[in-house]
Order: structure tokens, then C-alpha cells, then sequence
């Protein structure tokens, strides 16, 4: 009476089928992209540069620790160092602790 009959549609056509695929999938593909160029490779070089600081170590080498402590490189092992903190004071340490090597002079 006042309500019209429904009809359904028929569904169009599926065109295109592997070109909608791929452009789907082209959001994503250039996210990872992205995120490649601003995250996981300043993040590798980082790692590189730290890696080459840790090999070039040698005594007498005055660095900061990741806890914050200055010392200077009193003995050095495979894995190991020891890093005097103060006159008699020396800390045993891991070598990837060390964060930053300092010019000489600058612990007194």
C-alpha cells in the first residue's frame, strides 16, 4: 500500500581485476618505503658508527658510559673493560655500555 517493493541490483562487473589488486597493495608498499627511508636506515647507520667507535677503543681513552659516569679506559678485554672513575676507583664494564668517546683532557 504506501510501501514501493524493493528490486535488488545486480552487481556491476568485476574489471580490472589484477590492476585494482596491485592498486590496493601500492598504499602499502609505499608506507613501508617511507618508513624504510625515515626510521630503519638512519637507525642501521647509527648502529654502524657505534660499532666502529666500540672497535676503535683503546686505553687510556676517556669516554661516558650509558649510566652517565665519565671515566678513562684503565684495562681492556674481548667483552670487558675497566674504566677508572676516580684515583684507585675502576669500574668494570660492558664495552657496548661505552656511549661517547671525549677529547683528551676533558676528565680530569
Amino acid at each position: 500500500m504506501f510501501i514501493s517493493e524493493a528490486f535488488a541490483q545486480a552487481a556491476p562487473a568485476a574489471q580490472g581485476g589484477a590492476e585494482s589488486t596491485l592498486m590496493s597493495m601500492l598504499p602499502l608498499v609505499l608506507m613501508f618505503v617511507v618508513l624504510y627511508f625515515i626510521m630503519i636506515r638512519p637507525q642501521m647507520k647509527r648502529q654502524k658508527e657505534h660499532k666502529a667507535m666500540i672497535d676503535a677503543l683503546a686505553k687510556g681513552d676517556e669516554v661516558v658510559l650509558a649510566s652517565g659516569v665519565l671515566g678513562r679506559i684503565a684495562r681492556m678485554g674481548e667483552t670487558y673493560l675497566h674504566v677508572e672513575v676516580a684515583n684507585g676507583v675502576e669500574l668494570q664494564v660492558q664495552r657496548s655500555s661505552v656511549v661517547q668517546v671525549l677529547p683528551k683532557g676533558t676528565f680530569k
